[in-house]
């Protein structure tokens, strides 16, 4: 496999990342003085790229008591001088893309486009910040009342919580704390602890804004495990909203944790995207989307493409050119530019993976191509041939396994599709109008996000990203999405000289 010459100790010093002692900021470092040292290994190499003190119950309690305090000022600042401070921080971000994305690439594995691709995703979603600081719309309604005047208005909500994962290890953040921010709100961030690097990047990044305008305490960070770090941030009645990306699993925990103290959660959970193939599809933009979708950051992608159903006239045609596109797949260092898929992102994921695999063969599953591990963290991308009614179709395995299954009616593959516990993302390719707006309506697609002609990943930002069933119900980045990360509150006006009551109820002293 390819090499880089690029080093790690190049990127972190470009980046001019300091202290690495400390797991704690609130625009002030904070070493923990008895935590452990957590390693940043990269899955390239399997080298250690350096070594992070993590924070501790007291790192905790300070950052979160700096994070309240500052929310009382912050969310006085008026919506459009927020996103002031957010568009610098985009155009700190710019100044930073290679670096970081590089970054980006060595710690999580995932290819150098991608890793560029997602601090491209952090900058567009600080510009579309910056322009819903100006709309934090409510609404005026008419009164029954004479001389009454109804409106709503949203007021910013508090210190809000973020989980994020390691396949996006800056890019979810962003979604939700550049939206936080202008709506008045203080973010504290637990990264994974796959990822320390890239988040005490972006802090650093954010810290050097935020101190031009004299704040600290906006933008805060812990790092550290899900216990006891982990487990406090969910727990804590001063937290009103978290927003989880993770497993299933951990999700309905997080969910249980926050519903019993009556908090708000955002969860992006599992996801076992499939795409619909209509033999009158374009096989060229199938093979395309379905490369894509399937491969892209070695399979962990939450809106990754796990299941390809293909009507039978176009099966044959497309199975070969998967087969022959597959076998063309460049496996390698995720910052060789030649490389089209990375690692897995820890020896885990790759028993993971073959445990998959073995149990694929069990229940009737055919290889057609891959189903190996390489070396390291490194593994082939799967191609196989399954039935629709085997029940390892409704997992989701974290890895470039992607089953193929074909179909006679369109009927058949809508159920067969809607057939599983997650319901993030989809697609249909097609050139009938009919199909397409059979897939998109209300005995289509169950999932939160249903494409015709493009895959199941590359969601834009300008929509509400999220899905349905045990993918958790949230949704983060565009559309209305902000409204999560503000309380509502209902306005009256009585500008008469009576007190009518509503509904008419006349009540006598």
């Amino acid at each position: 496999m390819a090499t880089t010459s690029i080093a790690p100790s190049e990127i972190l010093e470009r980046l001019q990342i300091e202290p690495l002692n400390a797991g704690a900021c609130y625009g002030k470092w904070l070493a923990a003085r008895d935590g452990n040292v957590l390693d940043s290994v990269s899955p390239a190499t399997g080298e250690v790229i350096a070594g992070i003190r993590i924070a501790g119950p007291a790192e905790y309690e300070a950052v979160m008591a700096r994070a309240t305090e500052t929310f009382r000022t912050w969310r006085m600042l008026p919506a459009p001088k927020r996103g002031e401070i957010v568009r610098e921080i985009g155009d700190e971000l710019r100044a930073v893309k290679k670096e970081l994305g590089a970054l980006v690439s060595l710690e999580m594995g995932k290819i150098a486009a991608e890793g560029q691709g997602e601090v491209q995703e952090m900058i567009d979603i600080a510009d579309f910040a910056v322009g819903l600081s100006r709309q934090l719309y409510g609404l005026t309604m008419h009164s029954e009342r004479p001389g009454h005047r109804m409106y709503e208005q949203w007021h910013p909500l508090g210190v809000v919580g973020v989980i994020s994962a390691f396949n996006f290890p800056v890019a979810v953040w962003a979604w939700n704390a550049m939206i936080a921010a202008v709506c008045g709100d203080c973010v504290l961030w637990r990264p994974s602890s796959e990822t320390p690097l890239t988040a005490i990047a972006v802090q650093h990044v954010v810290n050097r804004v935020f101190e031009r305008h004299g704040w600290k305490g906006v933008f805060n960070l812990v790092i550290g495990p899900s216990r006891p770090i982990g487990e406090t941030l969910i727990a804590d009645q001063r937290i009103p909203l978290v927003s989880f990306t993770g497993s299933t699993e951990v999700g309905r925990h997080v969910s249980e944790v926050i519903a019993r103290r009556l908090g708000r959660s955002i969860l992006e959970l599992g996801g076992n995207n499939g795409i619909i193939v209509m033999d009158d599809a374009n096989p060229d933009l199938v093979l395309r989307a379905v490369l894509f979708g399937a491969v892209g950051t070695a399979g962990q992608r939450c809106t990754t493409t796990r299941r390809l159903f293909l009507q039978r006239g176009i099966a044959p045609r497309i199975t070969e050119s998967l087969i022959a596109a597959y076998r063309q797949v460049r496996i390698g260092h995720p910052l060789d530019d030649r490389t089209i898929m990375g690692p897995l992102v820890n020896r885990r994921a790759v028993e993971d993976m073959m445990d998959g695999i073995k149990r694929i063969g069990e229940q009737g599953g055919e290889i057609l191509y891959g189903g190996e591990a390489i070396e390291g963290c490194y593994v082939k991308p799967t191609l196989v041939r399954a039935r629709p009614d085997m029940p390892i179709l409704k997992e989701e395995i974290f890895a470039p396994i992607l089953y193929l299954i074909e179909f006679d009616q369109i009927d058949d593959a809508i159920q067969w599709h809607n057939d599983v516990p997650q319901g993030l993302s989809s697609a249909m390719f097609t050139t009938s109008l009919i199909s397409a707006e059979t897939f998109l309506s209300h005995r289509g697609s169950d999932c939160g996000i249903a494409n015709v002609n493009i895959g199941t990943s590359g969601a834009e930002i300008g929509g509400a990203f999220g899905g349905e069933k045990d993918t958790g119900g949230g949704r983060e980045s565009g559309s209305d999405a902000w409204k999560a990360y503000m309380r509502r509150q209902t306005n009256t006006i009585n500008w008469s000289r009576e007190l009518p009551l509503a509904q008419g109820i006349e009540f006598e002293l």
